[in-house]
């Protein structure tokens, strides 16, 4: 290894956001690339078309813009190499496709994203491949799940809405003693605060349609696996035809470069709303990862490196069938914080959390799950705002 290279490896995440893909020779010495738009590419004769003897060959297989953006996730992930797809529900489903067969049998995360276990129980069957959900807490417990042909383990930590951390090394070293690929949806934590890949993950997903964009205006997906998955993986999404749009692929990239500044901000200004929520009398319970009081803040505090800016909280309401009304009206006394889904985006957020599809955990029962994303707001005006709700919830 070269000094550079060598000094690189050294270097500070946020200096490693600015640096990372960035090649002066592609780019002209500009500090970002250039946007290329392009479908047909031209050989110089016709051997060099024929045994694809140049770098690029077409568009969907890649382009210099692409390139710096895949390169950027390789470096931050750690990667063998990277695609990118047009949403993050495709970065999940992708690999879903890449590694199961017929006959194989997967097991996903009950706390997984809603639409993809919508994938999982209505496409999947239909390529003859078994689904089983199993409990994000189940660690080391999950080898009693496997069947000899469990082929793909599916993680996400924290879950979606609920925010659930899973002992990830656990259900890794389970899953490679049966010769099963893991996968995990690291959205929450981006490879800021958590490298999935250094902890024997196999393949790593971001939803970069959240942090790395940053602006809640791209629609964007990585995924990123190790050297042995990667050249099925490559295949797979080249087989489907799946890439992103050269103007997203530059927005996320720019994203990146100020993606630790921003998510520092997120974090802290989280922290600070999760913990004065978590005095409220009108809250039963703050299901955040970096709380003391969360069930799994121990494995997250073993293993990550920080926070993100997105929890979930119980509201406190006596009578079950007076949970979905005020949650409601919660809602609508809501001005700041804007009533949308995603998350990561520079603005606040705000929803009633629906848990009808879980068939493992179970849903809070003390009242209706909110979800806050905490955007770049001044935390006085986030809680004035959350303050005039509740006090809504008790004029209902």
């Amino acid at each position: 290894m070269n000094d550079k290279a060598d000094a690189a490896t050294q270097q500070g995440p946020q200096t490693r956001l600015v640096r990372s893909g960035y090649d002066s020779v592609s780019q002209r010495a500009f500090i970002n690339p250039p946007v290329v738009h392009g479908s047909t590419v031209l050989f110089p004769d016709a051997h060099t078309m024929e045994t694809h003897g140049q770098k690029y060959t077409y568009g969907t297989r890649g382009t210099p813009t692409t390139d710096a953006l895949c390169a950027a996730i390789n470096e931050l992930e750690g990667a063998a190499g990277t695609i990118l797809v047009p949403s993050g529900l495709a970065a999940v489903t992708v690999p879903l496709l890449a590694y199961l067969s017929s006959g194989d049998h997967a097991l996903i995360v009950d706390s997984v994203y809603g639409n993809v276990r919508e994938f999982c129980d209505s496409m999947l069957p239909r390529f003859g491949i078994e689904v089983d959900y199993y409990d994000p807490s189940i660690g080391a417990e999950i080898e009693g799940l496997f069947k000899p042909n469990t082929r793909l383990v599916h993680t996400e930590a924290p879950g979606s809405s609920t925010f659930e951390i899973q002992d990830i090394p656990a259900i890794v070293e389970a899953a490679h003693r049966h010769g099963a690929i893991v996968t995990m949806d690291n959205t929450w934590a981006t490879p800021l605060y958590f490298k999935p890949l250094d902890f024997g993950v196999d393949v790593s997903i971001q939803a970069s349609t959240k942090y790395p964009a940053g602006h809640a205006d791209i629609l964007f997906g990585t995924v990123s696996a190790n050297a042995r998955h990667w050249p099925l993986l490559r295949k797979a999404n080249g087989l489907l035809g799946l890439c992103a749009a050269p103007d997203d692929t530059y927005q996320v990239l720019r994203g990146l470069r100020t993606l630790g500044v921003r998510l520092d901000r997120h974090q802290t200004s989280a922290l600070d709303i999760a913990r004065w929520l978590e005095s409220r009398a009108d809250v039963a319970r703050v299901l955040h990862p970096a709380l003391p009081s969360f069930p799994g803040h121990d494995i997250w505090k073993r293993d990550f490196k920080g926070a993100s800016g997105v929890f979930s909280f119980v509201l406190r309401v006596e009578h079950e069938e007076q949970f979905k009304a005020k949650a409601q009206a919660f809602l609508d006394a809501l001005s700041i914080f804007g009533l949308g889904y995603s998350w990561g985006g520079f603005a606040s957020l705000a929803l009633h959390v629906s848990l009808k599809e879980r068939r493992v955990t179970t849903a809070p029962t003390d009242g209706p799950v909110l979800r806050l994303q905490i955007g770049l707001e001044d935390t006085d005006d986030l809680k004035a705002d959350l303050d005039r709700a509740f006090a809504a919830v008790r004029a209902f």
